[in-house]
């Protein structure tokens, strides 16, 4: 079968490569659809940050080689020996996140953790072999291409409950990719009265704004700081860190009011220079958020299901798997206007 396969930085290869055999525990999906995700071209552009090279995952028990893809949703088609929740045909999202599961899940992910498609094979392929434990129904209300959604959505779900938001609170969100565009629908449906979005391309804030932003800022033409404190003087209670870089990180904290929270989403390509005086002299506290727990995926699953969050809107173009390279990773990597790409596999619906 036909599959994108990680070899190095800037080596992603489409070759043919064998199915492997259905253990008793797993579930066979044929793939229809799958996103890019900010994760693949950090290893693409950057990698191995994840991708496992010199040694087997614990988790997964591969290395690379290994095919891409930790986006994504499609059909079952074949069930191990003691698979008993789901059947062939059935319409399914996969939750890619692998754990020891010795812990309670709000702390499971912390003792370690593999994913899907950058740890180990995943969806990139024609079909992809998954336990049955990360398997999740997809209701009858969505389509296949908007469970290809539903991993990054719960990210920016767990996000805003990382950061304790509550109905009528303000908040920032720097950087406005696909996360951050992601989180920005997530804080609306949890009842965020005003959403500042700060970003360096008109396009994305176009984007942003479309997708229920209150205020955008481009923050190469003023000082978000000053722009959102002359909305909210004493600062927002809850900003998003969303872009990765060191200026924007600072300006979040500056950003929020005092005993305020700043929640990290973003996966910080390399260490950044900052002094802690900044949360000392400020009361802002800080958090993370890595993922999402199961129990955050199948709420993100349900609320697209009522259409309570609406994540549609941020796919911007859909792509063949032969086209991934340059349509996919090099358009993410130079056109700011792209978003979200979704690469077709089967195209069911």
């Amino acid at each position: 079968m036909k599959a994108a396969v990680w070899y190095g930085k800037k080596d992603i290869r489409i070759e043919e490569v064998a199915e492997k055999p259905v253990k008793d525990n797993q579930v066979k999906v044929r793939v229809a659809w799958a996103g890019i995700c900010g994760s693949d071209l950090h290893e693409y552009e950057e990698g191995p940050v994840f991708v496992p090279v010199e040694k087997e995952d614990a988790l997964t028990g591969e290395k690379a080689p290994i095919t891409m893809g930790h986006e994504f949703a499609g059909v079952v088609e074949e069930v191990g020996a003691n698979v008993t929740k789901y059947k062939v045909g059935d319409r399914v999202v996969i939750n890619p996140t692998l754990t020891y599961g010795n812990k309670p899940e709000d702390l499971d992910v912390y003792d370690g953790f593999s994913f899907i498609g950058l740890h180990g094979d995943g969806g990139f392929a024609k079909y992809v072999n998954v336990p049955e434990s990360n398997v999740y129904a997809l209701p009858e209300t969505l389509t296949l291409q908007d469970g290809a959604l539903v991993e990054p959505t719960a990210v920016a779900v767990q996000a805003v409950k990382e950061g304790n938001m509550k109905f009528g609170d303000t908040v920032a969100i720097y950087g406005a990719g696909p996360i951050g565009l992601l989180t920005v629908i997530a804080a609306k449906a949890a009842g965020a009265s005003k959403i500042f979005v700060m970003d360096l391309s008109e396009t994305r804030l176009a984007k942003a704004k479309e997708l229920g932003a209150t205020h955008i800022i481009n923050s190469g033409q003023q000082n978000p700081v000053e722009a959102i404190k002359a909305v909210v003087p004493d600062g927002v209670d809850v900003s998003f860190e969303v872009a990765g870089v060191a200026p924007t990180f600072k300006q979040a904290i500056d950003s929020t009011k005092a005993r305020g929270t700043m929640v990290i989403v973003s996966i910080f390509a390399r260490p950044i220079e900052w002094h802690p005086l900044q949360l000392t002299n400020t009361g802002v506290k800080i958090t993370s958020a890595i993922a999402y727990t199961p129990t955050t995926f199948q709420q993100t699953i349900d609320l697209l299901g009522t259409g309570q969050l609406k994540p549609q809107g941020i796919v911007t173009s859909v792509i063949q798997l032969d086209d991934i390279v340059p349509k996919g990773f090099e358009a993410l990597t130079t056109d700011k206007s792209q978003a979200k790409i979704l690469v077709e596999l089967s195209g069911e619906k």
